[in-house]
């Protein structure tokens, strides 16, 4: 029987994996258990490059973030936020506009006990413990209300979350409730993992995944694109994660050697007309 920290939760079950706290062990961090590093540890036999991976999709948050507060969104909605880490988007956010505000979304009752935390003194910002595959619960959570105003432009962000939402919860139809819910002019950001690249070694991960919380289901270039149906991509489309405008970061030596496919995963933002 695993050891229950203090800071964790009693609702959760320390014997099942699951995936935000195996990400925040590929990223260095303490709030994980031993099932969730042992679980990890499969998956890193089956893809060693998870660790910069996941460095490289929060590289990638960053770029798209701060791009999205360049264009004036003034409003962002982090849907599968995940463990709190360095960079967290009302941190990011803040450096451009300090009036900005962000709502946190996610399932996992170690994300929400630190999250809660973290904001408890973050007036703009705040936490929805909910799972973005129930649009309608997210949405209408009395944290929202009077704090984003979905008459104006807002950003919806899907940072690594959407390849654990299976066909058969229908993640088109998720992606399209959260575009109805947004204004004109609203952004949607979305990174994603694919099998386009190596497909047997993701079939291999996947595998890993079906024995954690959420399954794994990496998809294809073309069904990516098809996830961001109804917004207009901006430049340079859906592309790599690592090529969607580098900025200075680029200068500095890629741990995977510039490899893409070695990466495995793309990224996009889109603009609602």
């Amino acid at each position: 029987m695993s050891h229950r920290p203090a800071w964790a939760p009693d609702e959760i079950d320390l014997e099942r994996p699951a995936p935000a706290r195996m990400y925040d062990y590929y990223l260095g961090g303490s709030h994980n258990f031993a099932a969730d590093r042992d679980l990890a540890e499969k998956a890193l036999g089956a893809w060693p490059e998870l660790p910069q991976v996941t460095r490289a999709n929060r590289a990638f948050l960053r770029r798209a973030v701060t791009f999205l507060a360049g264009r004036g969104i003034g409003q962002f909605l982090d849907l599968g936020s995940g463990i709190p880490t360095v960079g967290n988007v009302h941190e990011i956010v803040a450096a451009v506009n300090p009036r900005a505000r962000t709502v946190y979304v996610d399932s996992d009752p170690v994300a929400v006990a630190h999250s809660r935390v973290l904001l408890a003194e973050t007036p703009n910002a705040r936490f929805v413990h909910a799972d973005l595959r129930d649009p309608d619960r997210v949405l209408a959570d009395p944290a929202l209300d009077g704090f984003l105003d979905f008459g104006r432009p807002v950003a919806v962000l899907m940072f690594a979350v959407l390849h654990f939402v299976p066909d058969t919860d229908d993640p088109a139809g998720v992606v399209a409730a959260y575009r109805r819910a947004s204004a004109a002019g609203s952004y949607l950001a979305v990174s994603h993992g694919t099998r386009d690249y190596f497909p047997e070694r993701i079939r291999s991960l996947e595998q890993v995944y079906s024995r954690s919380s959420a399954t794994m289901t990496m998809r294809s270039h073309a069904e990516i694109t098809a996830l961001m149906s109804g917004y207009e991509l901006v430049p340079p489309g859906l592309t790599d994660m690592t090529r969607w405008r580098p900025d200075e970061e680029a200068a500095l030596p890629d741990p995977l050697d510039g490899d893409v496919k070695r990466y495995s995963g793309y990224g996009a933002v889109g603009r609602l007309e």
